[in-house]
């Protein structure tokens, strides 16, 4: 991918390009405390140069709600934001599109929510964000970790079969949804607004960024960010932080 001539070209001379970037574990690093994950060194830096060029559209989607991944990047322009895996976005502008909820939904969130606390969840292990509940493991004893799982994913799939909520795991937690909240929502979204001779990367680490990934098939290129390879459906491999970096240096070099 890095001595691909013909693709850096293509990016260049695309009329259209789009950026959709990952935050947690792709540019982050996870760390215990979530409010504390930075990006990696030098990140915010390029991807500040990027979004200075007229050409480039780049556009961040995440599990966290949108309100505080702006915090975390701390970017001189304002970005576009997918945030709650999708549920909700924030325009460059600072217009923010809300989901709403049917009465089934907010009451399963509620429900989880007492569920949860009742099985020993810690109130700071508990993410609510629009339309979707997130308990966090990390950081925990790897025994405890494990019996709060289990005993909330059993607590947790009969609210979600009585509210019609959906169960997911990812890296270091468990999660609620609304049915059709997913990254893979974002990136067709985005894809229809730039077009079909656009020049399209996504970038993710988790399994729910395998929805993004399967968006975008045929349709745009991509790429696991992840020191260690798992099974994917992305077509790429980058080991951050240096290979990242990397990407990130040839993508704004091929904008100039």
């Amino acid at each position: 991918m890095r001595d691909d001539e013909a693709l850096w070209a293509r990016i260049a001379g695309s009329p259209e390009k789009a950026l959709i970037l990952d935050y947690d574990g792709t540019l982050a690093p996870f760390v215990q405390d979530r409010d504390q994950a930075v990006p990696y060194p030098g990140v915010r830096e390029i991807i500040s140069r990027i979004m200075q060029n007229p050409g480039a559209r780049v556009v961040f989607v995440t599990g966290r709600a949108c309100r505080d991944l702006l915090c975390l990047l701390d970017l001189p322009l304002r970005p576009e934001i997918w945030g709650s895996h999708g549920g909700e976005r924030l325009l460059a502008d600072g217009t923010l599109e809300k989901p709403s909820l049917s009465p089934e939904h907010g009451q399963g969130l509620d429900s989880a929510s007492s569920l949860a606390k009742a099985v020993g969840m810690e109130k700071k292990r508990l993410e609510q964000k629009p339309g979707c509940l997130a308990a966090h493991f990390r950081g925990l004893d790897p025994a405890r970790a494990e019996s709060l799982k289990q005993e909330l994913f059993a607590a947790w799939s009969g609210t979600a079969g009585e509210s019609g909520l959906a169960l997911h795991e990812f890296d270091g937690g468990l999660e609620l949804r609304v049915p059709g909240f997913d990254k893979g929502r974002a990136v067709r979204r985005i894809v229809e607004e730039a077009g079909r001779d656009a020049v399209v990367f996504y970038l993710g680490d988790d399994v729910t960024d395998e929805d993004a990934f399967a968006a975008l098939k045929g349709k745009g290129t991509s790429v696991l960010v992840r020191k260690e390879p798992r099974p994917t459906q992305a077509e790429w491999l980058l080991k951050p932080p240096e290979e990242l970096l990397e990407f990130l240096c040839r993508w704004n070099a091929a904008l100039a």
